[in-house]
This record gives structure tokens, C-alpha cells and sequence, in this order.
């Protein structure tokens, strides 16, 4: 005869039927299109063979071609010029913004609800925007440029090479600030008011408060901000694809688009998958370092306890 199930056995029984229903989420989204992608980058995938034909293993040859692709590197570079550029510039003015915030004042609400708006609109809606802000003809910041009297300014923007990158990496920032700034505000709140009195009692002025004392102790949030926003703004594909296309000449296909055409323009499966791949070793090895970091802060107490 069975055993009656003991209270913490039933308890146990119970958590892990309410956690199958998350388990199979990821299992079907997340896991199942992850192996196939990786069974497909050591096979030699084409159209035909996708939809029904026998794959070749290949082994390491789809890496391999895509480790040979100039293309490849291009787009890597570009990447990362895209992302460091990215990230400067949306936690710089986000943490300038966070500390305008951090004190009340009149209407101070508002403004911060209205710099929300550039984070909750879909990517699509802002890349269409801002392509048409910086259109050569009938763009916004053309033609300010030219009622002030600043004609000499005005540019093509989106299809010059030399100056699409900037135009990629200013809407991006545009997107990006809002978020940074929410975070950075939450971490600003959370440092007792009481700490910097005692620091201007004791005389330091504001920038020595905030070197010695806001900067320390907003190093936690500001490592989580900037990981997270490494791991969206190295896999942009949208923002990027509405705006430009990778082009003027190559100028703004960042590794995502790249991975995109190799998938959907060329149809060489096998390879797109390696680059898929490929593409998230910088994010992997990012969420590696944070995750070992916070490991290492957590025993750090417990030795000095010890």
C-alpha cells in the first residue's frame, strides 16, 4: 500500500505543477528553437532541403564560411560601434536626467511621463519617425536648419554613408533614454537623503558628493543598466531595418541584418544559423561576467563574517 504523501512532499508536488506551465513556454519558444537553430548551423540547409529534403551534416563548415565572410566582420564592427556609441550616450543623459528628476518640482511629473512615450512606442513607429525627421527633402531637422538660417547644416543624413551611423545611433538613443533614466531614478531614491547632509555638513560640495558618494553607491544599478542595455542594443534588428536597411553602402548592416539577409535574402539556413549563433556570444559572455559578479558580491559578507 502507498504511502500518503507527507505536507512538505505535497507542498513540493504542488510548485512544480504550477511551474509546467512556464516550463513549457520556454521548453516550446525558447529551448526547441534554440536546438533546431543549432542543429541547422552543422547541417547544409538550403530552400529546398527545408521544406522537405534530406540536410547534410557539415559539421563546423557553415562556422567556419561565416568566420571567412568579410561581410561578417563588417558587420561585427559595425555592431559594436553601434552599441558602445549606444550605450554612452543613453546612460549619460539618462543619469543627467535621473539626477533633474531625483528632486521634485513643478510639473516635474508630467515631463517624466512624457519622456516615457519614446520607450513605450513600438521600434517600428519610432525607426519610421525618426527616417522621416532626417529625410533629405522633407525631414523635420532639415528644414529647422533652414528657418533658422542654417542651411549650411542640413544634410542627407540616411543615405550617406558617413553620417547613417549617426543617424542610426541618435534614434536608438531616443529610445533608450527613457529606460535608462527610470532605472537610474529608482537607484537614486533608494541612497538615504541623510548621507549627502552629512557630506555637505562636513563640506563637500556637489560634485564631490557626487563622485565620492552618489557614483559608489549607484555602481550596482549602473552595472545592471548597462548590461541590459547591452543585451537589446547589440541584437537591434527593427529600428535599424526601418530606417536604413543596412545601407547607404553597407553603412549601418549591424550584425543582426546581416544574420537576416543571409537567412532571407540568400536562403543559406545552415550559415544564417551559425551567425545566429554567433551573435549571441557577446550577450552570453555579458550575462556570464554579471552573473558571476553578483555571485562573488553576495560571498563577500559572508566571508567577512566568517
Amino acid at each position: 500500500m502507498r504511502q500518503p504523501l507527507s505536507p512538505s512532499a505535497r507542498r513540493r508536488r504542488t510548485g512544480y505543477l504550477f511551474c509546467l506551465p512556464g516550463l513549457a513556454f520556454l521548453a516550446l519558444f525558447l529551448a526547441y528553437p534554440l536546438l533546431y537553430n543549432l542543429w541547422t548551423s552543422v547541417h547544409d540547409v538550403d530552400l529546398g532541403q527545408l521544406l522537405g529534403g534530406a540536410a547534410r551534416f557539415n559539421g563546423l563548415d557553415n562556422y567556419r564560411a561565416v568566420a571567412d565572410d568579410p561581410a561578417f566582420w563588417h558587420s561585427v564592427r559595425l555592431s559594436l560601434v553601434f552599441t558602445l556609441a549606444s550605450l554612452l550616450l543613453q546612460f549619460t543623459i539618462g543619469f543627467a536626467l535621473a539626477l533633474l528628476f531625483a528632486r521634485p518640482f513643478p510639473l516635474g511629473g508630467l515631463l517624466r511621463s512624457l519622456l516615457l512615450v519614446a520607450w513605450l512606442l513600438p521600434p517600428v513607429v519610432s525607426g519610421t519617425l525618426f527616417r522621416w525627421m532626417l529625410d533629405a527633402e522633407s525631414g523635420a531637422y532639415n528644414a529647422l536648419f533652414q528657418a533658422l538660417g542654417l542651411s549650411g547644416l542640413s544634410h542627407d543624413w540616411l543615405t550617406d554613408p558617413s553620417t547613417s551611423m549617426a543617424g542610426v545611433v541618435f534614434a536608438n538613443v531616443w529610445v533608450g533614454v527613457p529606460f535608462n533614466m527610470l532605472l537610474l531614478l529608482v537607484g537614486l531614491h533608494t541612497i538615504d537623503p541623510e548621507l549627502h547632509e552629512a557630506a555637505a555638513i562636513d563640506g563637500a560640495n556637489a560634485w564631490q558628493r557626487f563622485r565620492h558618494l552618489t557614483l559608489p553607491l549607484m555602481r550596482p544599478v549602473s552595472v545592471t543598466v548597462l548590461l541590459l542595455g547591452l543585451l537589446y542594443t547589440f541584437k537591434v534588428f527593427d529600428l535599424v531595418f526601418v530606417m536604413t536597411g543596412g545601407g547607404p553602402v553597407d553603412a549601418t548592416r549591424v550584425l543582426s541584418l546581416y544574420v537576416y539577409e543571409v537567412f532571407f535574402t540568400f536562403f543559406r539556413f545552415g550559415q544564417g544559423a551559425a551567425a545566429g549563433l554567433l551573435l549571441l556570444v557577446l550577450p552570453l559572455l555579458a550575462g556570464a561576467w554579471y552573473v558571476r559578479r553578483l555571485r562573488r558580491e553576495e560571498d563577500v559578507p559572508a566571508g567577512g563574517a566568517a
